[in-house]
């Protein structure tokens, strides 16, 4: 287990404290299991809140989109971000509908973006992207060319100054409401892979790469 990241004030979670978790370990593993995440950011007093696709790679979070994205843009300029991932695990339904609740994992990150210029870690960072969201996709599809890549701007976030959140188990109901006669319970949810689908230009005799048969989004 990692040793504990003191929490700070901006990321000390104060309701339902005892679900807090401040270890890189617990925020990784949310990180690295999550698809999408929602990056928040202000313009000129207008918040904004872009879901986008990241990866993660080592102690430092990747966005990247195109070198027109205006959020992209805003926040290569230094705008503080606030970036969250969740994973939705419950529907928690308790016997009043006051403490009906969900089971979730979350992480919220706060920081400054920068771009990365470097080409061999601009190159990285896109292969975690990849490798993130299908694991063995990048050593057998087409790597980025040259045009490609200066179309593209990825930035990088320090995983320093963030919290995670998790809630697990049963419906926690006021003592009065235990002998309630309605069903109560966890109804758990799952993202799992459909049998996937072939694109029709492609060649019959192309197999599916085991990485495409076995994919799970369950991490570990």
């Amino acid at each position: 287990m990692v040793s504990p990241v003191a929490s700070t004030s901006r990321t000390r979670i104060n309701r339902e404290p005892q679900r807090a978790v401040y270890d890189r370990e617990t925020a990784y593993q949310i990180l690295d299991e999550g698809f999408i995440c929602h990056v928040g950011f202000s313009v000129d007093g207008q918040p904004y809140v872009i879901p986008t696709s990241y990866g993660r790679a080592g102690g430092n979070l990747y966005l990247h989109g195109s070198v027109a994205s205006r959020m992209l843009r805003t926040i290569k300029e230094g705008v503080p971000v606030c970036v969250t991932v969740t994973l939705l695990d419950g529907l928690v339904l308790a016997r009043s509908v006051f403490n009906h609740s969900m089971n979730y994992r979350s992480v919220v990150l706060l920081g400054i973006a920068t771009a990365v210029e470097n080409s061999a870690e601009k190159l990285e960072a896109l292969r975690a992207l990849s490798e993130h969201i299908v694991p063995g996709r990048w050593a057998e599809a087409r790597q980025p060319n040259e045009r490609e890549l200066k179309a593209t701007l990825v930035m990088r976030v320090p995983i320093m100054e963030f919290s995670a959140k998790v809630r697990t188990g049963p419906p926690i109901d006021d003592e009065e409401d235990y002998s309630f006669p309605t069903w109560a319970g966890v109804i758990p949810l799952e993202m799992v892979a459909q049998t996937p689908v072939p694109d029709p230009k492609l060649d019959e005799s192309a197999a599916v790469p085991s990485y495409v048969r076995k994919y799970s989004r369950r991490k570990g």
